[in-house]
This record gives C-alpha cells, sequence and structure tokens, in this order.
C-alpha cells in the first residue's frame, strides 16, 4: 500500500517510518547510564492520555534555589563542565530521590498535593523526584541520558518563552506553557533557552505505563540495591 503525503502527517510513527526510510532521519535508542529494564516499548515521547492525573497540577511558589549539576571537582565532567555548580541551570527541589525537601514543599501545598496522585514509583534512595527546573537565558542542556529506563519523565512548562526548545532522539518539540508532555529520558535529550528571559517548568517523574505490577515489584527490589539514584541530569 502507498502512503500518501497526507495521510503520513496524520501519523507521527507513518511520518517518522518515512523520514527514516529516506535517511533524513534515523532511529535511537535507548541508552540509560545504569539500569535497563529489557523488552519496555522504545518511545521518545508518550501520550499524556496514559497520565490523566497531570491535568491537576499548578504552579506554586518557589523557595530554595541551587545549581542543579554539582559534582565533584575530581569527576571527569566531559559535557557538564560549563554548567558544574552553575545557577544558570537550578532547581526547586520538591522531592529528590524520594525525600521530601520540607524547605521547598512546604511553600508548594497545592503543587505537593496534586503530585501525590500522580502514579510515580516510591522507590527507597531513588524516587519518586519532583521539582522546579529553570534554565536561564541564552543557556544550552548539552546531550545527554538519563540513568534507568524504568521511569518517564514529565515536564510541564510554567515559562516558556519563545525561542526554547528540546530535543529527544530525533523528535524537537517547543515548550508551550500549560502543555505537559511526557519522554523517555534514556533517549538522548537536550534543552536550549535561546531567549532573554528565564524558562520554568515544573518536572516530576513516573512509572512507564507498560511496567506491570509484577516488574514493578522487581524494581522496587533492585534498584536500591544498585545504589542507583534517579535525580539525575534531566
Amino acid at each position: 500500500m502507498i502512503v500518501a503525503a497526507g495521510d503520513a502527517a496524520q501519523s507521527p510513527m507513518v511520518e517518522r517510518f518515512v523520514t527514516n526510510a529516506s535517511r533524513r532521519t534515523r532511529h535511537f535508542h535507548q541508552q540509560p547510564s545504569h539500569v535497563h529494564f529489557s523488552s519496555l516499548p522504545e518511545a521518545e515521547f508518550h501520550s499524556t492520555r496514559d497520565f490523566s492525573e497531570l491535568a491537576a497540577l499548578v504552579a506554586a511558589e518557589a523557595a530554595e534555589l541551587v545549581p542543579y549539576i554539582q559534582y565533584s571537582d575530581q569527576i571527569p565532567l566531559r559535557q557538564w563542565k560549563a554548567l558544574n555548580h552553575s545557577r544558570d541551570w537550578s532547581a526547586v527541589h520538591l522531592i529528590q530521590n524520594g525525600r521530601r525537601i520540607d524547605a521547598n514543599a512546604h511553600h508548594c501545598p497545592r503543587t505537593m498535593a496534586a503530585l501525590a496522585v500522580l502514579p510515580h514509583s516510591i522507590i527507597e534512595g531513588a524516587s519518586p523526584n519532583a521539582m522546579f527546573s529553570l534554565l536561564a537565558r541564552r543557556t544550552r542542556i548539552p546531550a545527554h541520558s538519563g540513568v534507568a529506563n524504568t521511569r518517564l519523565v514529565c515536564h510541564l512548562p510554567l515559562i516558556a518563552p519563545p525561542g526554547c526548545g528540546f530535543r529527544v532522539g530525533e523528535s524537537v518539540r517547543e515548550w508551550r506553557e500549560g502543555e505537559a508532555f511526557v519522554f523517555d529520558d534514556t533517549f538522548e535529550h537536550e534543552a536550549w533557552n535561546d531567549s532573554d528571559q528565564l524558562r520554568v517548568m515544573l518536572i516530576p517523574d513516573l512509572w512507564p505505563p507498560a511496567l506491570s505490577l509484577c516488574d514493578r515489584a522487581a524494581v522496587l527490589a533492585i534498584i536500591p540495591a544498585a545504589g542507583v539514584g534517579f535525580s539525575g541530569a534531566l
């Protein structure tokens, strides 16, 4: 069957198939830096229809800002050298590696109440995680991959001036205020703020819907034993 161009435009999967076949794009794969759960479907972005509770998330007052990248000076920085200990990319952590950050969370009762109903995992020393992420004007986050494919990441833009963008694999999206999306951060991804204003978003992590209750039980047992924290670069 021949797929008409108009039909392809209606289906992102068909459109990607066409561009991959014509070598205009390439197929990216999950590349977690620490943990890989086999047989999970590979998709750069996931439908928000699988996460109906996201509609409950609201903006709230922020509190304690910290640099998002904080590596020891003894660790080779490679792509993080420019952002290490820099407030150009900073965060207000509400929940970090499963621990509520009271100094910030008490400022945001409505956001914390909304986060409580989301389908995020409770893994000792690893998750859930939720934060306000702030990216300064004229700042770029280099391409990188997340630590494990046993979670998905939500971006809810709160302040998204024109000139801000995000790439996951071959998919590029512009953030739009109030429009959440869910992606797999074990695909190579990068972000940029080419505007002259601050970009702010709320970022929680979520269970992948494809993980069964049995699968989740295995993750809950193995991740703490592996000593993997999830609040790495997003």
